[in-house]
C-alpha cells in the first residue's frame, strides 16, 4: 500500500451519513417527516416593493414556522407541502417499506426523505441494496423528484449508473395537474425493478471486461488529469487523488476476489467519488455528496462512458 494515503474504505459509511434525522420507527411518511422536524407548511404571499407598490405575476414561498422566505416564484408555481409531497409513497412501497432517514438542505429550500425499498437484489453474487430519495423544493430551483440509488452493502458504494437502458429518477415541475402527475410517481417501483434487472445486466458486461493495470492507471490520469500549467502544489494535490484513487483499486479488501476488471474499476471510483476527503472541504462537503447520490456523480458517470466505449 502507498504511503501517506488515506485509506477511507476501511470505515466507508453510506453517503447520507450524518445528514438528516435517522427515521427507522416512522410506519409512514407522515411519521418520518414529524420526527425529522419537517412537519411545517408554506404559505405564499404577496411581495411588495419598498413604496408599498404589489409586485405582479410573483409570490413569496414562506415558511409558517419561522416565516422564513424559502424562494421567490411565480405565480404558477403550485406549493407542494411536505406532506403531501411524501404521503404516495405511502401507497407505492406498502407495508414493506423501512424509512431511513429524511431531513432538509439549504435552510430548508429543499426537503428529502429516504426509503429502503422491501426488495434485495443479488447481482452477480452480490448483494445489492435499492433506495429511493424523494426530494422535494420551495424555493423554485427543482421539482419533485424521485431518484433509484443501488448500494452495494459490503461497502456503501452507490452505484447509480447512467443506463441508456432504464431510467432511476423521475421528476415533475411545480406547475399544471400536480394531483395527477403523483399519481404518475406510482410508476416509480416498476421503474425500480427495470433499472436493477438492466443494472445486473452490465455489471456482467463489465465484469467481462478485463483491465491490465496499465490501463487501470491511464483511466485515472483520464479521469483526474493534471493540466500542462500546473503549479506544484497543483501537481501535487492531483498526484494525491490519483494515489487515492488507485489504492481504493488495487487495495480494498472488498474488491480483492472481483478480478482485474471493469466492474472493479467502477467501483473504485463510485468509493473516492462518494468517500474520498476533497482537497478543499467546504460546509456544505456533505450535502454537496448526497446531492450527487441523488442526481448521479459525474465522475462515476464519465467512469462509465469510458469503459463502455473501450
Amino acid at each position: 500500500m502507498a504511503a501517506n494515503v488515506e485509506t477511507m474504505f476501511y470505515t466507508r459509511e453510506t453517503p447520507w451519513h450524518g445528514l438528516g434525522v435517522k427515521v427507522l420507527d416512522a410506519p409512514r411518511s407522515k411519521d418520518a417527516l414529524m420526527l425529522a422536524g419537517l412537519d411545517w407548511r408554506v404559505e405564499q404571499e404577496d411581495i411588495y416593493t419598498d413604496s408599498g407598490n404589489l409586485v405582479e405575476g410573483f409570490k413569496a414561498n414562506v415558511r409558517d414556522r419561522d416565516e422564513k422566505v424559502l424562494g421567490v416564484v411565480t405565480d404558477r408555481y403550485k406549493v407542494i407541502q411536505n406532506d403531501e409531497a411524501f404521503a404516495f409513497t405511502d401507497e407505492l412501497l406498502g407495508g414493506g417499506v423501512r424509512y431511513e432517514t429524511a431531513g432538509s438542505l439549504m435552510g430548508g429550500r429543499k426537503v428529502w426523505l429516504l426509503a429502503h425499498l422491501p426488495h434485495e437484489y443479488i447481482i452477480a453474487g452480490e448483494k445489492i441494496s435499492p433506495y429511493l430519495v424523494f426530494s422535494n423544493c420551495h424555493d423554485g430551483s427543482g421539482a419533485i423528484k424521485v431518484a433509484i440509488t443501488p448500494i452495494r452493502v459490503v461497502c456503501n458504494n452507490t452505484l447509480n449508473l447512467a443506463l441508456a437502458t432504464a431510467k432511476r429518477s423521475w421528476s415533475t415541475m411545480h406547475t399544471g395537474d400536480i394531483k395527477y402527475k403523483l399519481e404518475e410517481a406510482k410508476n416509480t417501483l416498476l421503474m425500480a425493478d427495470r433499472y436493477m434487472e438492466e443494472l445486473g445486466k452490465e455489471f456482467e458486461v463489465l465484469r467481462k471486461k478485463r483491465l491490465t493495470d496499465k490501463q487501470v492507471m491511464e483511466y485515472i490520469n483520464m479521469l483526474i488529469p493534471l493540466e500542462d500549467n500546473a503549479t506544484q502544489t497543483q501537481a501535487k494535490n492531483i498526484n494525491r487523488l490519483r494515489e487515492d484513487m488507485k489504492v481504493r483499486y488495487f487495495d480494498a479488501p472488498d474488491l480483492k476476489d472481483v478480478g482485474n476488471n471493469a466492474y472493479r474499476f467502477i467501483n473504485a471510483v463510485s468509493d473516492f467519488a462518494t468517500h474520498a476527503k476533497p482537497i478543499r472541504q467546504s460546509a456544505n462537503y456533505k450535502e454537496q455528496v448526497f446531492a450527487k447520490t441523488v442526481d448521479g456523480n459525474p465522475l462515476v458517470d464519465k467512469a462509465y462512458k469510458m469503459l463502455s466505449a473501450a
